[in-house]
């Protein structure tokens, strides 16, 4: 029979409200699609035409990635972060997500998670029978760990090794890491690794995207792919990028995935060439800017004596906090909002926030993205006309989301 790790895990609450999302909308009930995190853009035309060039190419690839990929992944990140990366720095596999479950299983040692976190890391680190350490975090310092923070974690468990998990800009809370020269001081004398979780990072609102690796290459493990920025989640291609001097933990990765994942779909891959070839530089800032505005929309419209709000700063996300004393646990409070509004959140709960603390993540993606695209140039509209007339489900579920909160 089933294995009892695996008899008390749950299915991933992020693809769990997109399915009760679905089901409601199927009994014909508006639902407003705020829980689930997906790109609204369509992936570049010059990268589909070459996955319909490439749609012939049927044998089995190399185990760690196409190798005129993994040159164009490392060419792209060396350039980006002005650090030499090399083709056997890179490892490609079907989703990032995948990559990291395989390096939960060969890490031993102790997994730090800041809270909030995105909601697969925990229960990957269960499954490859690591410890999970959580690290509160607090608003004013945009929901990130300090060096202290780590630091007395550590100290409690000197003997230890330690994997660090940190995503910026975050899933779920929008934010950015600012104080990451501080961390890696850390990291550098405790000897942590650390999983740079960079998923999006092209969607930074300032542009000028700050990596840990400028600060402990020798320590960072870069995760990265083609479904955030790209619009391509469905595809399922992520990479690690693994430096040199973490070569041992780079084989054994290698290793595994020849036993689950043998390669990554060859059509996939060859088109993959083309995302980090060619310059998409127009399409994703694009791309950002109306992020930053439907965000900051929604940022603008929430922001209340009854919501505590962080200004987003990247990425597709938003982390409200409720003031209310009807409910008792954020799963509580998202399943009366669902019922009552249509509007999907997801709970705090479920990024590794105690249950009575009143935190939900919003997803501001529900809107036509390739009909907001054409018409971004019109720069003489404000924001507010912007998404009235091409995020109309943004405006309506933000206006029942608010009218609900005042009635808590």
């Amino acid at each position: 029979m089933l294995k009892d790790i695996v008899k008390n895990l749950e299915p991933s609450s992020t693809l769990k409200i997109n399915e009760i999302s679905k089901d409601l909308e199927g009994k014909g009930k508006k639902i407003f699609k705020f829980g689930f995190g997906q790109s609204p853009f369509q992936i570049p035309k010059d990268i589909v035409e070459e996955l319909k060039n490439n749609a012939h190419q049927n044998k089995y690839l190399s185990m760690q990635g196409l190798e005129i990929l993994r040159r164009t992944i490392a060419t792209y990140n060396s350039y980006k972060k002005k650090i030499k990366y090399s083709a056997e720095n890179v490892i490609i596999g079907p989703g990032s997500k995948e990559l990291m479950f395989l390096l939960q299983v060969i890490f031993d040692g102790n997994i730090l998670l800041p809270v909030p976190s995105w909601v697969s890391y925990a229960p990957q680190a269960i499954l490859g029978r690591n410890k999970i350490i959580k690290i509160k975090t607090k608003s004013y310092n945009n929901w990130f760990p300090t060096a202290k923070d780590i630091e007395s974690v550590i100290l409690k468990n000197k003997t230890k090794n330690h994997l660090l998990f940190l995503n910026s800009p975050n899933n779920p809370s929008g934010q950015v890491c600012e104080n990451l020269e501080e961390i890696s001081n850390i990291v550098k004398k405790y000897k942590i690794i650390i999983l740079s979780d960079e998923i999006y990072s092209e969607l930074t609102f300032n542009k000028d995207y700050d990596s840990i690796s400028n600060y402990c290459p020798d320590n960072t493990i870069i995760s990265n792919g083609l479904s955030k920025w790209c619009g391509a989640g469905g595809w399922r291609l992520g990479y690690f990028l693994i430096p040199d001097s973490l070569k041992d933990l780079n084989n054994s990765i290698r290793v595994l995935a020849s036993e689950t994942f043998s390669s990554v779909s060859a059509p996939i891959q060859y088109a993959a060439i083309r995302a980090y070839e060619n310059d998409h530089s127009e399409f994703i800032n694009k791309s950002r800017k109306i992020l930053d505005i439907v965000g900051n929309y929604v940022f603008e419209k929430l922001k209340s004596n009854k919501i505590n709000i962080n200004k987003p700063q990247g990425g597709f996300y938003l982390m409200p906090e409720f003031k209310n004393k009807k409910f008792k646990t954020s799963a509580e409070m998202c399943n009366n909002l669902l019922n009552e509004t249509g509007v999907a959140l997801l709970p705090g709960s479920d990024f590794g926030f105690k249950e009575e603390k009143m935190l939900a993540r919003l997803s501001f993606t529900d809107f036509d993205g390739q009909k907001f695209m054409e018409n971004i140039m019109s720069n003489d509209k404000t924001s507010d006309y912007l998404v009235s007339e091409y995020a109309p489900r943004i405006k309506e579920g933000v206006e029942k989301l608010k009218r609900w909160s005042e009635s808590i």
